[in-house]
């Protein structure tokens, strides 16, 4: 079993914040997708309920999502988010079965 730490994040944002909520958290996709042990890091909206964000994030070690949960911006994100959501995050660990389709 690899050491890589993933999960599949869902934010059910309150409808009438899920432009708000796109709008502050884009911002911060690039800069994670940089840091060191990202593997993946994608944001995605549901097509039929666009209240539904959905983060999908693979990290290299615990030690590198530890970090990246950590910094500044992160921890303002996770101090603010219930502004924007309806409930607090549903998060779900995944192990990575296949290789990376990242070009890194």
């Amino acid at each position: 079993m690899s050491e890589r730490q993933g999960f599949i994040l869902h934010a059910k944002t309150r409808p009438e914040k899920a432009e708000a909520f796109e709008a502050f958290f884009r911002a911060y996709v690039e800069p994670s997708r940089a840091e060191p042990g990202c593997i993946e890091y994608h944001m995605l909206r549901d097509k039929e309920d666009p209240s539904l964000f959905i983060f999908y994030e693979i990290w290299e070690t615990q030690a590198h999502l530890d970090v990246h949960s950590n910094l500044p911006h992160m921890q303002q994100f996770l101090a603010r988010r219930m502004e924007y959501l309806e409930r607090d995050f549903d998060i779900r660990p995944i192990e990575m079965l296949s290789a990376s389709s990242a070009s890194r």
